[in-house]
């Protein structure tokens, strides 16, 4: 099983290659450049660093979202363009669960904040459960991926009452604020595992992949969440 993926959903673009639960190559850059001018580049690098051969790939694991929507645009639109050139299936994947899984085998809570603007935060409410007679972690979605106010998701992190881990751009805005209103034990992740990855991407992808939760090329497409400003804009103008 040998899968590429994608991850543009936030300020990071990330683009990794992982076969068989290896992870061969990782190519990721935090830089106020837009994914319109890193993306392709980062994984033609990658596929001549590693001397990839596209047509040997199985699948193509993709942020789906939540996320910025340009970058999400751009990296479903990367995913579909070679999902329908190499008639490959596409595997989305989660934007927070990925996130969180940056984390795999805390015993802490995981809590991802994605900046969502608007006072609002791309969030969920994660944990890592041993399974039964096996080796492994599953990530378990306490809270699915949302968007809302930090004070809604701190209110519950407050109800769960548990220890708690944050990650994400969204820590860098709101951190005093966190801070102000948490009530239980809480840490911050450090800069190694703070941001989105694209191996997160694939070793999630992987999984869904084997749950045959995949789709075609033609039939993918990002999950914002909520509407874009445009779409909400429009929506004003008819009322």
């Amino acid at each position: 099983m040998k899968i590429l993926a994608l991850d543009s959903s936030g300020l990071v673009a990330s683009v990794a290659v992982m076969e068989n639960d290896n992870l061969i190559a990782e190519y990721t850059m935090n830089y106020k450049k837009t994914h319109s001018q890193t993306l392709l580049p980062m994984l033609d690098e990658v596929k001549k660093m590693i001397e990839l051969d596209l047509s040997t790939l199985d699948a193509i694991a993709v942020a789906a979202g939540p996320g910025s929507f340009t970058g999400l645009r751009i990296g479903s639109a990367t995913a579909k363009g070679l999902g329908l050139a190499l008639n490959l299936p596409i595997v989305p994947v989660k934007t927070v669960d990925a996130l969180a899984y940056n984390l795999y085998g805390t015993d802490k809570l995981v809590c991802p904040l994605m900046d969502a603007r608007r006072n609002q935060v791309y969030t969920g409410i994660y944990s890592f459960a041993k399974q039964e007679n096996a080796s492994d972690y599953q990530l378990e979605e306490i809270l699915p991926q949302c968007a809302v106010e930090l004070q809604e998701i701190i209110e519950k992190l407050n109800t769960l009452g548990k220890e708690v881990i944050f990650l994400g751009d969204g820590v860098t805005v709101y951190k005093e604020k966190i801070e102000e209103l948490i009530k239980v034990p809480y840490s911050f992740a450090p800069a190694s595992c703070n941001r989105q990855r694209a191996a997160c991407v694939a070793a999630l992808g992987e999984e869904l992949f084997a749950a045959g939760k995949i789709q075609t090329a033609a039939e993918h497409e990002p999950d914002y969440l909520r509407l874009s400003q445009a779409e909400r804009e429009r929506l004003e103008k008819q009322c």
